[in-house]
């Protein structure tokens, strides 16, 4: 088998075999390579030890050094090349207490989480395939490297990388391996919290994310997103639904593109929903304010994890308006891009589209077509230069205070009023004619 690799990592491999050392591109970029996937990085392992392999390249940064890498910088590119290297014992089900180095290249992948995961290349000897890579890709498997319980306890975080791993590929996970994930589920709680959001995250926005039903089933969530577990089996007796909230929540999160702030909102959407289900005399189900509850878990479990401001305050506002439901006029669809934003306001439209699309078929090619003619609306109100903030009102503080008015409270609703004026009519938003409201409203 024949794999391109890149000029800088070819220049790579090929100073460290000059100066006598082996080195193979290895792990995700060769599995990628060999799926016709792009590599989003290119790993190099070496039997070069650290301070050797610094001799060699003129730029490189001491990225864990102590772990045997080395990062080479090659213009505004960067590679990291690790020595050949055996873990020692693993003391807190992440990190091994001490490694060492090795000459030997199969040693190096044998400490390796996965066996897609586990096979070098270089132009010279090609592909390096020890523990049947090749053959569990072929099977679509994902398989630990020798013992899967031994890989586990090593690093917990692969248990959770094999869910991720089988969501962005496809792979069902191989049995022993699975029984082995279902045992060893609750180290997790040993792993941080940004490691579990980045793997979380990862998974959300693979071609796959129904995948996170195998986490659940494997006993994953339970420990790192119970919010989940809660909404499986609920069931949704109206007529607007035919799933259970998990399985709906997954038709949903299938109905959007690869974004993450998208996924992360269709993932909370419904959440609140187990919370204030509520049932007639009739047997029809009712939710009523689980947008708000939504809102308020969303928040929780991104704080636990450790998610950033940015995306923690868009995937709530979403949240909490994803079922914010209007007829198609245009002042209810300025009135919307102002409570909602008119950056969020592409996003709402697609949470929305996807609720939709995940619900029963009742009334679905009107609730659509409402979606539809929002988006045509909302497209207007841009092309227009609608005022919809209050940035782009055509007064200010300092224009009111010119007419008298003091710096305080009443003098932010009198723009928070004037706003909603324009809003209802665009034509309104000329100065003579909001100051002219002021002088009335005020008696001037």
């Amino acid at each position: 088998m024949k794999i391109a690799l890149p000029r800088k990592v070819m220049m790579i491999i090929n100073n460290l075999e000059l100066h006598g050392y082996e080195a193979y591109a290895v792990g995700g970029c060769v599995r990628d390579a060999i799926l016709a996937r792009r590599p989003e990085d290119w790993d190099i392992t070496t039997s070069a030890r650290p301070e050797e392999i610094k001799k060699l390249f003129r730029r490189t940064v001491d990225t864990g050094i102590e772990h045997g890498t080395v990062t080479v910088l090659l213009g505004k590119d960067s590679f990291e090349v690790t020595t050949y290297r055996i873990d020692g014992d693993y003391e807190d089900s992440r990190h091994p207490k001490e490694v060492r180095f090795t000459n030997r290249l199969e040693e190096d992948l044998r400490r390796r989480d996965f066996t897609i995961n586990a096979m070098a290349y270089n132009e010279e000897v090609r592909l390096v395939d020890v523990f049947g890579g090749m053959k569990d890709l072929n099977h679509h498997l994902i398989r630990c490297v020798g013992d899967p319980k031994e890989r586990f306890s090593e690093d917990a975080l692969r248990i959770l990388r094999a869910v991720r791993f089988s969501a962005q590929l496809n792979f069902p996970i191989e049995p022993e391996t699975a029984a082995a994930v279902r045992k060893l589920a609750p180290t997790l709680r040993k792993i941080s919290a940004e490691r579990i959001r980045a793997e979380l995250v990862k998974l959300l926005v693979s071609p796959h994310p129904e995948r996170i039903q195998d986490a659940y089933e494997l006993g994953i969530t339970k420990i790192i997103l119970p919010e989940w577990d809660a909404m499986v089996g609920v069931e949704q007796n109206t007529p607007h639904h035919k799933y259970d909230v998990a399985r709906h929540t997954i038709q949903a999160l299938k109905n959007v593109k690869r974004d993450k702030i998208l996924r992360l909102t269709l993932l909370f959407h419904d959440m609140g929903k187990p919370a204030v289900r509520t049932t007639d005399e009739m047997g029809r189900d009712h939710f009523k304010g689980h947008a708000l509850v939504s809102e308020e878990i969303a928040r929780k479990v991104m704080h636990r994890l450790k998610f950033d401001n940015d995306t923690l305050k868009k995937v709530a506002r979403l949240v909490c308006y994803h079922d914010y439901r209007i007829e198609a006029t245009p002042a209810n669809v300025r009135r919307a891009m102002n409570r909602i934003g008119v950056e969020l306001f592409p996003y709402y439209l697609a949470v929305r589209m996807a609720d939709i699309k995940a619900q029963s078929a009742r009334g679905r090619r009107e609730k659509i077509e409402n979606i539809v003619e929002i988006r045509k609306l909302y497209q207007e109100a841009l092309l227009n230069g609608d005022c919809v903030t209050l940035r782009q009102l055509a007064v200010g503080g300092r224009e009111l205070m010119d007419l008298g008015m003091k710096p305080g409270r009443e003098l932010g609703c009198m723009l928070s009023e004037l706003l909603e004026y324009v809003i209802d009519d665009p034509q309104r938003n000329d100065k003579e004619i909001l100051c002219k409201y002021v002088k009335e409203k005020l008696s001037l």
